[in-house]
């Protein structure tokens, strides 16, 4: 049998679940978005955010943590700099309360078992771990 050489990146990883690929980009695409929204309109106008999980991210979702990582992108916690101790915490009061503070920002309704949507028979073109986010503002 040949051998095989490991690198410590093969050993370790970074992000909240099994994989990196499910948590941290999912996680920094989340705050991405979050910053986004905010530097073209006004959070304070946001009432409502849904996540809809694609392909691998929608069959291993709930396994790895995407839906873990997307909501503390939506927070606006950063990865590199979040107490992991506080993780646990801050997802059960989310998902109990069934809100979330938008980039600690502003209080919305948001419960994930209603609000993540995990689309296990759809895949969206190029990349098999894509997501979308949208978001509904006040109508005047």
């Amino acid at each position: 049998m040949p051998h095989e050489s490991i690198s410590v990146f093969d050993m370790f990883k970074i992000g909240v679940g099994p994989s990196s690929s499910h948590t941290l980009g999912p996680w920094r695409a989340a705050l991405r978005f979050i910053h986004t929204l905010q530097s073209k309109y006004s959070l304070q106008d946001v009432i409502k955010v849904q996540v809809l999980l694609y392909g691998s991210l929608a069959k291993t979702g709930k396994g790895h943590g995407t839906d873990i990582a997307v909501i503390l992108g939506l927070c606006g916690d950063d990865p590199v700099t979040i107490d992991v101790n506080s993780i646990t915490q801050k997802i059960n009061g989310i998902t109990e309360e069934k809100k979330l503070l938008l980039n600690s920002e502003k209080e919305i309704a948001f419960d994930p078992l209603t609000d993540i949507h995990f689309l296990f028979n759809e895949t969206l073109p190029f990349h098999p771990k894509r997501f979308n986010l949208s978001c509904r503002f006040f109508d005047w």
